[in-house]
């Protein structure tokens, strides 16, 4: 896949989504299916959403034993998504099996990514909630390199740590980045945030963007100028 710009859809019903959908008449963005529309609208969100012809990112961010997670992203693969993830904590095992339950039977499947940390993750609450004492970067370039191990595709991260990832990971290794916001706006509960234009420079493959244009007073203006950021 080539850089692109996803939308984050959060939105809690299928007619707040298909509002805002209904405002590109003239784009088919890349959109994000978090936890909050997937829980409220079920598998059927993703089918309607791609009859559309969207391309679609599944956040859902499965962390559980391999078992599990493998029959899990069995269930998905069926879905026709772009792209899912996991979260790399879960270990290298658990991400093996993710691939194995995501792969179809003719060898097709999403690209997989790992969540290394959430980017309102910061090194105080790393350390004093989850007992992690190494700096905040060495652990995503490990957890990075335990989702290469695996047979991953990439990972979601900072775009401040994009370019660090391909460098111990390689250019081909996909770097996801949420924490993007259009210069001005509010950062909310995230903490490892830049703009489009700084993503692009700091290698970023795709940047994910919600409320910059979510929120904004015209979305497919704030998308376009976010398109024209980041890919040019």
């Amino acid at each position: 896949m080539n850089k692109d710009v996803i939308i984050a859809l959060d939105f809690d019903s299928k007619e707040k989504v298909f509002e805002f959908l209904d405002l590109f008449k003239d784009e088919k963005p890349f959109v994000k299916i978090g936890m909050e529309l997937y829980y409220a609208e079920g598998p059927e969100i993703v089918k309607e959403i791609k009859k559309r012809g969207h391309k679609i990112f599944l956040d859902l961010k499965l962390h559980d034993i391999p078992n599990t997670v493998k029959k899990s992203m069995k269930v998905l693969s069926n879905l026709d998504v772009d792209m899912t993830n996991l979260h790399a904590g879960g270990t290298v095992k658990m991400m093996q099996a993710a691939l194995e339950g995501l792969t179809r039977e003719d060898g097709t499947r999403p690209l997989l990514i790992a969540v290394t940390q959430l980017t309102s993750t910061d090194q105080e609450s790393m350390e004093n909630d989850l007992l992690i004492r190494r700096p905040i970067d060495e652990v995503v370039m490990h957890y990075a390199k335990n989702a290469k191990i695996a047979g991953l595709d990439g990972v979601v991260c900072s775009p401040l740590e994009a370019g660090k990832v391909h460098g111990v990971c390689g250019e081909k290794f996909l770097t996801v980045t949420p924490g993007v916001r259009l210069a001005g706006d509010a950062v909310g509960d995230q903490k490892r945030v830049t703009t489009p234009e700084n993503a692009k420079e700091l290698g970023s493959d795709f940047i994910v963007v919600g409320r910059s244009i979510t929120g904004a007073k015209d979305p497919v203006s704030a998308y376009r100028l976010c398109v024209k950021q980041f890919i040019g």
